[in-house]
């Protein structure tokens, strides 16, 4: 098992050269090549690991694609129903080092979707981030290790593996009800996944799953899918559809004045 190495404090950078304003240039905007970044947060029994092989089987367009599985299994059990076909890789160590080992080898493979089931394991899990910033901390003392909950290095470089791979992605991430406190009375104020502070802002469309197996889009940047409710939702008929729809359009002309 790896631990985090401590923190290495470096001077102020120098300055930098100005640079040359010629080596910047623009070019129009496209979404030519763009996948997909999906992730669908809910409580147990919500429907996230059945919705979330629908969409990767619809993202996949039919073709076979990689579950990355924390679930003890879970995924396998729907393996087969509906055509959908993908290989599975059981991880029971959730060091995020390995989760980025994993998606490179789904890379090598040529999977066009990787859906990992689910991505809770590696914030909270053992080896997962905060187990390792723990432990780190215990090692080296606590204060150094600070600021480092909710923004650690292999945090920053999983989320990074995760935008690069170059198909679609779909992650899956466990949530729990958040409470605040209003004039001494527990109010509930939503729900919240099981991973980093503002995770949802790494993907195109997040998604939430509620006990009845209703999904609400809760960010999108394909304008199909935003704001919608979807009572049991077809995950390759309702989600991937319309991403696939989006992503490989193309921008309409500009009128003529």
């Amino acid at each position: 098992m790896t631990q985090l190495p401590p923190p290495v404090r470096t001077g102020r950078p120098q300055q930098q050269p100005q640079q040359d304003p010629g080596q910047f240039a623009f070019r129009p905007a496209s979404k030519a090549g763009r996948k997909a970044r999906l992730s669908i947060q809910g409580m147990s029994g919500s429907g996230k690991t059945w919705t979330g092989l629908g969409i990767a089987h619809g993202l996949s367009e039919g073709r076979k694609f990689a579950v990355i599985d924390t679930e003890k299994g879970a995924a396998s059990l729907y393996a087969g129903i509906g055509g959908i076909e993908f290989d599975t890789c059981p991880m029971d160590r959730y060091d995020p080092r390995d989760l980025i080992r994993v998606l490179d080898s789904a890379a090598a493979a040529g999977y066009p979707t990787v859906f990992v089931d689910s991505l809770t394991h590696f914030w909270k899990g053992t080896d997962g981030t905060l187990d390792q910033v723990e432990k780190a901390s215990s090692k080296y003392g606590g204060n150094k290790f600070a600021g480092w909950k909710d923004g650690t290095p292999i945090q920053n470089d999983m989320v990074a593996a995760i935008l690069d791979y170059p198909g679609h992605v779909v992650c899956s991430m466990r949530s729990y009800t958040e409470w605040v406190l209003e004039n001494g009375r527990p109010q509930r104020v939503g729900m919240r996944p099981e991973q980093r502070k503002g995770i949802e802002y790494e993907f195109d469309v997040a998604v939430a799953m509620d006990v009845e197996n209703t999904l609400e889009v809760l960010k999108s940047r394909c304008p199909a899918l935003n704001r919608q409710v979807i009572k049991r939702p077809s995950g390759a008929r309702d989600i991937a559809g319309p991403l696939l729809a989006w992503l490989n359009s193309t921008p309409e002309p500009a009128a003529e004045q």
